[in-house]
């Protein structure tokens, strides 16, 4: 253990891959005396404990959340109304609720009303993950260097959002604090509309009669490539996001189809310097997310050691 002890007992209602990165955060931290986790299926529960990502494994979420300082949501997030229910007669005076869902405006609506009295409740979304699932996917240095978003309801106790965001700093993560429509509004571009993209443009070239699927695979090292990366992601957790952020992910795509009109029109119409400075615009932004630390620059982005393809022409 390396740090101070902010939350005694911490239950995780879910052990994906979220859930069992900050179990291990947290236990390497020393952040947490006791770690309780639940999950819904026993082979999930079967590989948690094998990898002894929880101390224990209640058989339902209520008791997993019974005496706890500290509840996460962990699931997809269509289910959190169900569970917010299940828990609230469980959750202890002076207990903190918290998620770590995409989407926040319909988390607040869906599990506001059954948090009773004296329990705090602050919505959170740590800003990162994997396209992989599953509590083997978990890995205790997820949150290091990421950002997490807290959207707590203005009338959310001081010093209970102030202990939650050193438990998130504690985890590697800087935090930020965001009203709930906002943060939906900004993860609708950064994230839903890109992965809705991807599933995209994956399914198209899955239709395409006159491309084979051997060609697909074969030819996939481009940018093909990192867009299947992206629709690799855990389906049922997408398809709760899109359903419950579908007012801003609509509007985003509103604005998407607008900007790709301009550029199938200079297309069309062989204007480069439209293209160009578009092209131009948007490399400096890459940039920019690299300066701040949010990617490499290294070349291929990185994954040119872990890519047994590339490894292979070498």
């Amino acid at each position: 253990m390396t740090g101070s002890v902010i939350y005694e007992r911490l239950a995780l209602i879910g052990l994906g891959l979220i859930g069992a990165s900050i179990a291990l955060a947290a236990r390497r931290q020393g952040l947490v005396k006791n770690i309780v986790g639940y999950t819904r299926t026993a082979e999930t529960r079967a590989i948690a404990q094998s990898l002894k990502i929880a101390d224990s494994y209640p058989a339902s979420a209520a008791e997993a959340a019974q005496g706890a300082d500290l509840v996460v949501l962990a699931t997809p997030v269509g289910s959190f109304r169900a569970l917010a229910q299940e828990i609230a007669p469980q959750l202890k005076k002076g207990a903190t609720l918290t998620d770590v869902g995409s989407v926040k405006s319909t988390v607040i609506k869906d599990v506001g009303p059954s948090v009773p009295a004296g329990v705090h409740r602050v919505p959170g979304h740590p800003i990162a993950g994997t396209e992989h699932s599953g509590p083997a996917a978990g890995f205790a240095t997820l949150f290091e260097g990421r950002w997490c978003i807290l959207t707590p309801p203005a009338e959310a106790d001081e010093a209970a959002v102030a202990r939650l965001e050193s438990f998130w700093r504690a985890l590697g993560s800087s935090v930020e604090r965001m009203d709930a429509k906002h943060h939906d509004m900004v993860l609708a571009i950064t994230s839903h509309v890109p992965h809705l993209i991807a599933y995209n443009i994956v399914s198209t070239a899955d239709h395409l009669a006159q491309v084979t699927s051997s060609e697909v695979i074969k030819y996939s090292a481009g940018g093909f490539r990192d867009f299947t990366r992206i629709a690799a992601s855990d389906p049922v957790m997408w398809r709760d996001v899109f359903l419950n952020n579908k007012d801003a992910v609509l509007e985003m795509l509103g604005r998407f189809n607008e900007d790709l009109s301009l550029l199938q029109r200079a297309i069309r119409y062989g204007d480069g310097n439209t293209l160009e400075e578009v092209f131009t615009r948007t490399r400096a932004i890459r940039r920019s997310i690299i300066d701040a630390g949010q990617e490499t620059a290294e070349p291929d982005f990185g994954r040119h050691a872990k890519d047994p393809l590339s490894a292979s022409k070498k």
